[in-house]
C-alpha cells in the first residue's frame, strides 16, 4: 500500500544486541560485507519507460527537464540524510539503545550520508508539564552526531505518534495537553459523526487561549524558544535543519485518513475534518461574510465516508458539487485555513530560528491516490485544494518561497505502474506537479520516500527525480532500522548515496568497490591489526 507516512522499526532486537560488542570494544576494528553491486540503478522513471514503448498517454510526458543547479557547493550533488527511529528516544526521555545508535551512525558515515534526522517529541519534551523541557536525549544524539562528523534534520513534533501507517510505538500528546482535551474535546480535529482524533490539536484553536492560558501557537513557540536555547551552540553547525511540524505526521495537513482502530484504508477518500466548534464557529463567519448563511451550518452533506471511492459520492463525483460554486466556497475555506495555519507557524518559527544558521522547512503529504480522477478527492479532505481545474500546490509552494522554507515532499520513489490500478494512482504525476509549483514559486524542494524500500527499482526513481526539470536540494531515507543493514538492502543504499552525491549521475559503482572491498567504518583508538572474526551488523 502506498502512503506517505513516517514508518518505523525499532532499533534492534534485545536478541540481537550481542553482534554490537565489537562497537564497545575500544580496541576494536569494524567492519561490513563485502559490497558486490550485481544492479545497475537506472535514473528512469516508469513514464519514460511507457513513452519509449510508446504508450499513447502523454499527460506526463513533459515530467523530465535538464538538470537544474541547487544550493549546494556542487551545483549537482543532492545530499543524503536518514531518519532515525520513531522511538530513538523512550518514554522515560533517555536515549534509545546508545550503543547500538552510535554503530549505526558509524556505518552510515562510512556510506556517505550527509546526516541524520530525529523527531524532537512535545509529548516527549514537556511532558512533565508547562514549560518543563527535558532536552538531555536529544543533546546526548546530537553530541553522537558531531563526534562522527555528520548533521542533523531536527523535527519539531507536535502530533502523536501512533495509529498511522508504519507507527510502531505510541507517544501521545504530553499529559497535561490531554488533560485540557478531556475537558474540552473541541481541541482537537472532528469529523461529521462527531468522531475526534487526538493526533493534533485543531488549527481553529491556534489563536485561543485554551492550553493553560496559552494558545497553541504560544505552545509551539516556546518549545521551539527552548530547543534553540538549548542547543545554540549546535545550530548552523551540527544542527543545520529545523522541520516544523504543522499537522498530523508532522505534514501541513488534515487528519483526513486515519488508520487508528480501522476508520480509513486504502485507498478511501477520507473525510473532511471541521467539525470542531472552533472550526465550525469560522466556517459560519466565512459564509456569513458573503451572503450565504446556510452555507455555513456544516461541510458538505454529499461527501461520502472514509473508505469510499469518489464515484460513490454526490460531491467528489465526476460531474460533483466540488465544482459549484458552493463547492468552491467550501474548499477555498478549507485549503486557506491549512495554509495559514501553516504560514503562522512558519513565521513564528523563522523569527526564532532566523540568526541561527539553520535552514527551516514543511512537509506537505503525497497523497497520490485518486489523483487521476477530476475532483482529486483524497487531496481534498486532506486540505489540498487540487483538482483538474485548481492547482493545490502552487499556493503551498509560494507561502514557503516567502518565507525562504524548504518544500519537503514524499513518494519521491513511486512508480505510476506499481500502483493497484482501483486505486486510480498518479505518484509520478503529483510529484511533477509540486516540482513545477516549487519551481514557479522559486522554493527549495526536498523529498522523502513514503514507504520503506530497499530495492534499485525504488532508488532509481528518486534519482531519476533529483536528476530531472526543478531537481532536489536534499533528499532524506526513511528509516533507519536492522533490514537497511542487511547485504543486498546496503549494498543498494550505498549504490544510491554515491550516485546522489553526483547529481544522480553514477550509474554503478566504480570497479574498485565492485570487485567487493569491505565498507570500512572507522578507527577507533587502540585499534587492533587483526580483523575480528565475527562481523558486526547493526
Amino acid at each position: 500500500m502506498a502512503l506517505t507516512l513516517r514508518s518505523s522499526i525499532s532499533f534492534i532486537n534485545q536478541k540481537e544486541t550481542k553482534i554490537l560488542k565489537a562497537f564497545d570494544d575500544v580496541s576494536a576494528k569494524v567492519y561490513f560485507p563485502k559490497i558486490k553491486p550485481f544492479f545497475r540503478l537506472r535514473a528512469k522513471s516508469s513514464i519514460q519507460e511507457s513513452h519509449l514503448t510508446g504508450n499513447k498517454n502523454n499527460t506526463w510526458e513533459k515530467v523530465h527537464e535538464p538538470s537544474i543547479a541547487h544550493n549546494h557547493n556542487d551545483s549537482t550533488r543532492v545530499p543524503v540524510f536518514v531518519m532515525l527511529p520513531l522511538d530513538t528516544v523512550t518514554l522515560g526521555g533517555t536515549l534509545n539503545k546508545p550503543r547500538a545508535m552510535n554503530a549505526s551512525l558509524m556505518a552510515l558515515k562510512s556510506a556517505g550520508v550527509e546526516g541524520v534526522m530525529v523527531d524532537a517529541w512535545w509529548g516527549l519534551v514537556e511532558k512533565d508539564g508547562p514549560f518543563k523541557y527535558n532536552w538531555e536525549a536529544y543533546a546526548e544524539l546530537v553530541q553522537m552526531v558531531q563526534k562522527h562528523g555528520l548533521k542533523l534534520q531536527v523535527v519539531m513534533s507536535f502530533h502523536q505518534c501512533g495509529g498511522n501507517v508504519g507507527d510502531s510505538c505510541s507517544i501521545p500528546l504530553p499529559p497535561w495537553v490531554l488533560e485540557e482535551i478531556s475537558k474540552n474535546p473541541d481541541l482537537v480535529y472532528t469529523d461529521k459523526s462527531g468522531r475526534k482524533n487526538p493526533e493534533y490539536i485543531s488549527l481553529g484553536c491556534d489563536s485561543m487561549p485554551v492550553l493553560r492560558g496559552r494558545t497553541p501557537l504560544q505552545v509551539y513557540s516556546d518549545y521551539m524558544r527552548s530547543f534553540r536555547d538549548r542547543f545554540r551552540d549546535y545550530l548552523g553547525s551540527v544542527i543545520i535543519e529545523i522541520q516544523v511540524g504543522m499537522g498530523p505526521c508532522g505534514e501541513l495537513r488534515y487528519p483526513s485518513y486515519p488508520e487508528s482502530n480501522g476508520t480509513w484504508r486504502f485507498p478511501g477518500i477520507g473525510e473532511f475534518q471541521c467539525y470542531d466548534k472552533y472550526m465550525r464557529a469560522s466556517l459560519e463567519a466565512s459564509a456569513e461574510a458573503i451572503g450565504k448563511k446556510d452555507w455555513g451550518r456544516s461541510g458538505p452533506h454529499d461527501s461520502g465516508q472514509y473508505n469510499q471511492f469518489p464515484e460513490d459520492t454526490g460531491f467528489f463525483k465526476k460531474e460533483g458539487t466540488w465544482n459549484s460554486e458552493y463547492g468552491q466556497f467550501f474548499l477555498n475555506w478549507y485549503s486557506n485555513k491549512l495554509l495559514e495555519h501553516g504560514e503562522r507557524i512558519l513565521v513564528s518559527a523563522k523569527g526564532i530560528f532566523q540568526t541561527s544558521g539553520v535552514k527551516l522547512s514543511a512537509k506537505v503529504a503525497g497523497i497520490h491516490w485518486h489523483y487521476r480522477a477530476r475532483s482529486h478527492a483524497a487531496e481534498l479532505t486532506a486540505g489540498y485544494y487540487n483538482t483538474r481545474f485548481h492547482d493545490g500546490y502552487l499556493p503551498i509552494a509560494q507561502m514557503l518561497a516567502k518565507h525562504g522554507v524548504v518544500f519537503n515532499f514524499t513518494c519521491m520513489e513511486m512508480k505510476d505502474r506499481d500502483q493497484p490500478e482501483h486505486a486510480n494512482c498518479s505518484p509520478e504525476g503529483l510529484v511533477h506537479q509540486v516540482k513545477m509549483a516549487a519551481k514557479t514559486a522559486g522554493a527549495e524542494l526536498a523529498g522523502e520516500n513514503a514507504l520503506e524500500r530497499y530495492d534499485g527499482g525504488a532508488f532509481g526513481q528518486v534519482l531519476s527525480t533529483s536528476n530531472s526539470g526543478n531537481g532536489l536540494t536534499a533528499f532524506t531515507y526513511l528509516r533507519m532500522n536492522k533490514r537497511l543493514f542487511e547485504g543486498d538492502n546496503w549494498r543498494h543504499f550505498v549504490e544510491f548515496v554515491k550516485s546522489m552525491s553526483e547529481g544522480g549521475r553514477r550509474q554503478r559503482l566504480p570497479d574498485s568497490d565492485s570487485k567487493g572491498t569491505d565498507l570500512y567504518v572507522g578507527h577507533i583508538k587502540g585499534i587492533q591489526k587483526e580483523q575480528p572474526k565475527e562481523v558486526a551488523h547493526v
